[in-house]
Order: C-alpha cells, then structure tokens, then sequence
C-alpha cells in the first residue's frame, strides 16, 4: 500500500448536493454544471455523495455514475471524493473498489450509522475499507446523525494506517478535535464538518473544511484560511463573524433541504428533495431567514 499521509485535497471542499430532475431522478447534465460552478467559486475539492448529497436514497448505480461525471468533469482540476461508506462493511468495500476505477482522486468513509459499532468495530470497518484500494480514505466523524462517535483514540490508531489521511470531524467538540490532533501525527488531516466552527478548529490544528455553505460562499471560505493560516487573525475572524448568519440560516432544517434551497435563490437550481426529504414552504421563517442572510451577502440571484 503506498503511504499517501501529507496528501493534501485542499482547505475548502464542498459536500456537493446531488441534482434531480422534475421527476427525482439523478440530473447528471446539471451534477457536471454544478460541480464546474463550485471549482470557479473557490472549491480545491468536491465531495460527491455524501449526506449532503442524499447518499441515503441514492443506487448505487446512481453514485457511480456521479462519480464518473464529476471526475470526467472536473478531476484535472480539482480533487474529487467520492463517499462510498455505510452501515455494512462488505458493501462499503464493495463500493470503494467500484468508485475508484471512475477517475476520482480519494474516498470518504462515514461512521457506520444504525447498528452502532463498538470501537473495536469501527476500527475493524475503516481498515477493511482501507485495504481494499491505495486511494488516501477521510474518516466521517457524524455523531449526531450515526449515532456512535468516533474516538480520538481510534482516529489515532486509525492514523497508523498508510492511506487513511484525514478525518472530517463533526461531532461539534472542540475538545475532541484538539485530542485527536494532540494523538495524531502533524501530517494527518483534520476537517471541520460544521461550517459555523471551521475558524476554531483551525485554531487547535485543523487544515480546512468539508463545506455546505461553500456552495454559496467557497471564495469567501477560503480567504478565511488564507487569511487565518498567514496570521491574519483578525481578517479571519471578521470574515467568519460575517458568514457566521449564513452557517446557522443553511442548517435551520435538516440539511441539504436548506442547502439546495439556498442555489436555488442563488439562480442556480438544482432540484428538489427525495422523500423522506421534502422542500420547506415558500413562507417559512426559514427560507426567509435564508433569502434575508443571502440578500445580506450579496449571494441572491
């Protein structure tokens, strides 16, 4: 296996939401389209189905072929993460050996979410995951939707493991993310998974953010860790404190309802939801909160 640790996708990759038609089917004109969109907006990665992507109602025909259209659409310019985790091991592995022959450039493994593993399973999940391709693999840390966290210690013995490189970690405790990167060599990667605390995790060590509002807002996401990584505190702070009303306004509702609301008034539609996802009301106080933020940041088509 080659030794992929330092491999880096960039700071700002965006968990890209998945276009449907009128009819809720898979739009991959319009995955191209707006995978295009994120690179010229400031993206150095897509993460292509993941939970913003509704990976849950998704074939896995479906997700190959995203695979294969974002990675034919975009791979000689940016990283392409293709999320190929789940709830079963041998499906998990399954799916990774299929995603890596479409050109894609590493993959994202999720927390096995349900059946709620004990560490030692967990660990036993990531290195068979890992084993079966040389793609650098990024652990999903999702407590708050799998149900199971992912221990600083077993993301440090994950560490261990040549091509597993990062963690995207969203358990929302900054306490976690400094033990993990107190444990974890200096080469291993530490994601933000929530967009409103990218700037203090980058304080106790991240490198960057797997992103929802980066949709919206990647350039600005990005010269807040430029800025941040150059020493510019102040400059980073100022431009999380503006973004701060949009990171809450997308994740009002469960995401991705907001999130593909949100292109949607960007003058960039991308379809609607798969039940059990379903689009909020024209008049809910959460669209109107969002199309406010988004008024207010100059982001409203």
């Amino acid at each position: 296996m080659a030794n992929n640790q330092g491999k880096t996708f960039g700071p700002i990759l965006t968990a890209m939401v998945t276009p449907f038609d009128d009819e809720l089917s898979v739009d991959y004109d319009r995955a191209a389209e707006l995978a295009e969109w994120l690179v010229e907006n400031g993206s150095d990665g897509i993460v292509v189905a993941g939970t913003t992507g509704e990976s849950p109602t998704l074939t896995e025909e479906e997700m190959l072929n995203l695979f294969q259209v974002v990675a034919d659409a975009v791979g000689d310019r940016t990283m392409v993460i293709a999320g190929t985790g789940s709830n079963s091991t041998a499906r998990s592995v399954e799916l990774t050996r299929k995603a890596a022959r479409t050109g894609i450039h590493g993959i994202m493994a999720v927390v096995p979410y349900y059946n709620r593993p004990t560490q030692e399973g967990l660990a036993l999940h990531f290195k068979e995951v890992a084993a079966c391709t040389d793609l650098p693999v990024i652990l999903y840390n999702v407590p708050g939707r799998t149900g199971t966290n992912l221990l600083p210690s077993t993301v440090a013995r994950m560490a261990d493991v040549s091509n597993i490189t990062a963690v995207k970690e969203a358990s929302g405790n900054l306490d976690q993310v400094s033990e993990i990167r107190r444990l974890v060599p200096d080469t291993f990667l530490i994601y933000a998974g929530d967009d409103n605390l990218t700037l203090p995790i980058l304080a106790v060590g991240g490198c960057g953010v797997i992103s929802v509002a980066s949709h919206l807002v990647g350039r600005e996401m990005k010269q807040m860790v430029e800025c941040f990584q150059a020493g510019k505190t102040g400059e980073a702070r100022r431009i999380h404190l503006r973004l701060l009303p949009l990171f809450k306004a997308l994740f009002a509702v469960t995401n991705p309802i907001l999130a593909k609301k949100s292109l949607a008034l960007a003058g960039f539609p991308v379809g609607g939801l798969r039940p059990p996802l379903i689009e909020p009301g024209a008049g809910t106080s959460e669209v109107a909160s969002l199309r406010e933020v988004m008024a207010s940041l100059g982001v409203l088509g």
